[in-house]
């Protein structure tokens, strides 16, 4: 578990402000999430192949590789990054 403490010179109360802006990324990241499993299921249907399918089947050198599958993964890649950042967000608890 890592604590922050956070100290500023200003009356105003910070925990406010931290939360609401915890709350604005946090909502930035499921629109991102939502955005990349859209292209994502683009991708799955253009080509008829599930996204994981896909992968294996990429990082076997059974596919060619094109512009179009270099921007597959990272789309893949992208939505374990949002998803990883989102629940890091949605387990902090602030301190009393």
């Amino acid at each position: 578990m890592n604590d922050v403490k956070l100290i500023s010179k200003r009356d105003r109360q910070i925990k406010p402000l931290v939360e609401a802006a915890l709350a604005n990324e946090l909502r930035l990241l499921e629109t991102g999430i939502r955005q990349t499993e859209q292209r994502l299921q683009e991708f799955e249907k253009k080509h008829q192949m599930l996204t994981q399918d896909f992968i294996s089947n990429y990082e076997n050198n059974e596919i060619e590789e094109t512009m179009e599958f270099a921007e597959w993964i990272g789309e893949s890649r992208m939505l374990k990054c949002l998803v990883e950042k989102t629940e890091a967000l949605r387990d902090i608890k602030f301190a009393d």
